[in-house]
């Protein structure tokens, strides 16, 4: 069960002429700093200023035990935009949109601090209901997962866990969810068969279907391309691209390519810290920051 700290926990000095290791560490880059354990606020586009936030983190920890994961992550995801979480492997991507519908919770000795909420909602509030909290957020994970039943059963699966049970409605949203998700055309004439038997590109695009079922206030994807083909990817894409505007989208990948293709804004973090954040046209053509050209370009990462 995840604990809430309340004590806010800043790494390093800020440094000073009067620091002891100041002299050694005014050298160093950005990101050795912060792999030296310094924290430094992230650099964040005006542009961000001017969107309506659906969600918005604040100064916001997350430890596994002993070992601290996310270190003062602070940062708005504006609504009906495609956001994209980048960095290299282990920098806290996935721990941090996992921390947002709460599915960190299922982990051992996890602890929080600061904010999270979901427009005026705290998501961490005590007393806040997490199953009613997850309706409110669709997630696709990093590899398909449907269930073990037909392909209309899976659809329609949030609606059967609510207690709907008019076939009209299960029907209605069975087709308006598979057209949104772009597969209504190859399973119309299968929707009673299992969900097993699709191609792993069709299942993850079921999972998208299932996801916004419910009609969730923001979809999560966890690396959704991670385990598919070229072409099946290329389809989750122009999905993506399909859902801009209806939904508020935040999407984890390790593909720059596809973050530069998909993305409207683009986060870029480091070691469990915010580093950059902004428009993503921007943030690709010219970032404010060298140690985000020398990512995106490959140096490192």
């Amino acid at each position: 069960m995840v604990t809430t700290d309340t004590t806010r926990v800043t790494n390093g000095s800020n440094g000073t002429a009067a620091d002891p290791g100041y002299a050694e560490r005014k050298n160093r880059g950005r990101l050795q700093e912060i792999a030296a354990g310094k924290w430094f606020p992230p650099v964040v586009d005006h542009q961000l200023e001017r969107e309506e936030p659906v969600l918005t983190v604040k100064n916001f920890c997350l430890w596994y035990g002993k070992a601290q994961a996310l270190f003062d992550v602070s940062m708005k995801v504006p609504k009906s935009k495609v956001t994209a979480l980048i960095g290299p492997s282990g920098c806290g991507k996935s721990t941090l949109l996992r921390s947002v519908n709460r599915l960190n919770d299922l982990v051992d000795s996890v602890r929080i601090s600061g904010e999270m909420n979901l427009y005026e909602d705290s998501i961490y509030a005590k007393g806040v209901d997490v199953i009613e909290l997850r309706k409110r957020m669709g997630m696709v994970a990093q590899k398909p997962n449907p269930f073990p039943m037909s392909i209309y059963e899976n659809v329609i699966y949030p609606l059967r866990i609510d207690g709907v049970r008019d076939r009209r409605i299960l029907d209605e949203v069975c087709e308006t969810s598979l057209r949104g998700a772009a597969l209504w055309d190859e399973a119309k004439d299968r929707l009673h068969q299992s969900a097993l038997g699709l191609s792993g590109g069709q299942q993850q695009r079921l999972c998208v279907a299932r996801a916004i079922a419910s009609e969730p206030e923001m979809l999560l994807m966890d690396e959704p391309c991670s385990a598919l083909d070229p072409i099946a990817t290329g389809k989750i894409e122009d999905l993506i691209d399909q859902l801009r505007g209806e939904y508020t989208i935040l999407i984890v990948t390790h593909n720059m390519q596809q973050a530069a293709r998909v993305s409207d804004y683009t986060a870029f973090m480091y070691l469990g810290q915010l580093v950059e954040y902004g428009a993503t046209a921007s943030l690709f053509k010219k970032p404010q920051l060298k140690e985000t050209e020398d990512y995106i370009s490959g140096r490192f990462g």
